[in-house]
């Protein structure tokens, strides 16, 4: 099945019959990812009087109670409000969920503090202005252990605050990643990327998101990309997310 689009004026499809999901599946207990000391994903049945929610345990019908934690569990979707003082809540803020994305590979460098950094002259080699309205990014080496990787107290890479002003700088609407944040994991509150690529509080992009903990499959290669962007109806600033990409059958 195919779906065809315009992207400036330009005729495009999309494989709708082969969708990559880049998600990471979440399951009961400690074997997920996890980072910045979130406790780990807990699944429970509802036990009321005689009635338990589980049919292993002679329950009528599965009925769980689920214990999650957006930004510390797993695949997230985040907006403003992550570090607004003003309430933004992220179904407000993300009205929109196809979008031209550009994926792309890099391998963080070496800081003279021996942090892994992802900076902006990386992002300016792979990525114009006005090139795609959602930037994905696969940090190297790509790993299966990321897919359950507990990230707490081990400082994973993150982005330089100038790429991410970069990123606000070509029109980049919703940016994805492999890694638990864009800022580093101790940093004193600071949080310069997300402010960058938000541009709180001079000039707040609300309708631009940041989802995180994402996995992109080797067998994906690097280039454009339909982007379908999905989250939970939750009131707040963040919501597990289900971002699936369908390759692209005309050449950009």
């Amino acid at each position: 099945m195919e779906i065809h689009f315009f992207r400036k004026n330009k005729a495009c499809r999309a494989d709708l019959s082969q969708p990559t999901d880049l998600s990471l599946v979440l399951r009961d207990g400690p074997a997920n990812p996890n980072c910045f000391w979130a406790p780990a994903v807990e699944f429970s049945p509802v036990v009321a009087g005689e009635f338990v929610g589980s049919t292993a345990l002679g329950g009528p019908v599965n009925f769980f109670n689920v214990r999650i934690n957006p930004h510390g569990n797993g695949t997230h979707t985040e907006c403003v409000g992550h570090i607004a003082r003003e309430r933004y809540v992220l179904h407000e803020c993300l009205q929109e969920h196809h979008f031209w994305a550009k994926l792309v590979s890099l391998y963080p460098r070496r800081a003279d503090n021996s942090d892994r950094v992802l900076y902006r002259d990386q992002f300016e080699e792979v990525l114009e202005p006005g090139e795609a309205e959602a930037f994905i990014l696969r940090t190297l080496p790509n790993e299966d252990l990321k897919k359950q990787r507990n990230y707490s107290g081990i400082n994973p890479p993150y982005l330089h605050p100038d790429a991410a002003r970069y990123l606000a700088a070509c029109g980049v609407q919703h940016l994805l990643l492999d890694l638990p944040s864009v800022d580093r994991e101790e940093d004193g509150g600071a949080l310069l990327a997300h402010h960058a690529f938000w541009q709180y509080p001079e000039a707040v992009r609300q309708d631009c998101t940041i989802t995180e903990l994402i996995y992109v499959p080797n067998s994906v290669p690097d280039g454009y990309y339909l982007l379908n962007l999905q989250t939970t109806s939750l009131d707040l600033d963040a919501s597990p997310s289900k971002p699936v990409i369908f390759s692209v059958l005309d050449d950009a």
